[in-house]
């Protein structure tokens, strides 16, 4: 199981906020370029991005967890749509669709307590999704982590 970039095993609160904020960063670079995926990754984050204050140690993060989830993403695609039950993943909304690639990818990696990854996602769910989408997420990456025997 590979670690997140220097990542210690027991992060300082100020080390929590840099991963908290480099999964949202992430989240918000995934969303766009599902919106237009015929771009490349990295220049639609530049683009999201430069509108925000984003330190080195946030897009680090956040590059980590792209780069993972454009390297899985059709094993990623193909666990999500058969554990959300009648839902293809293209019929699943973008924000949960991304909040779950990214969610999915943290979980796979190892790197990242599961109880902690999942509760990040749901917080990602909810704050740019709803009330309904952190349901969603929840449920489906806790299948997730129990599939893959994290949990």
């Amino acid at each position: 199981m590979s670690k997140t970039p220097e990542r210690s095993d027991n992060p300082s609160r100020e080390e929590l906020g840099v991963f908290r904020r480099g999964r949202a960063r992430a989240l918000q670079a995934l969303y766009a370029w599902d919106l237009r995926s015929n771009e490349d990754l990295a220049q639609v984050a530049v683009r999201v991005w430069d509108d925000l204050a984003v330190s080195a140690e946030e897009r680090k993060f956040a590059n980590h967890l792209m780069r993972k989830v454009i390297s899985d993403m059709k094993k990623l695609d193909a666990e999500i749509s058969e554990l959300s039950t009648n839902w293809r993943i293209e019929r699943i909304g973008v924000i949960e669709r991304s909040v779950l690639r990214l969610g999915a990818a943290e979980l796979s990696q190892g790197g990242t307590p599961p109880k902690v990854a999942i509760q990040e996602a749901v917080r990602l769910a909810e704050r740019f999704g709803s009330a309904r989408s952190a349901r969603f997420v929840n449920g489906i990456l806790d299948a997730f982590a129990r599939q893959i025997g994290a949990i």
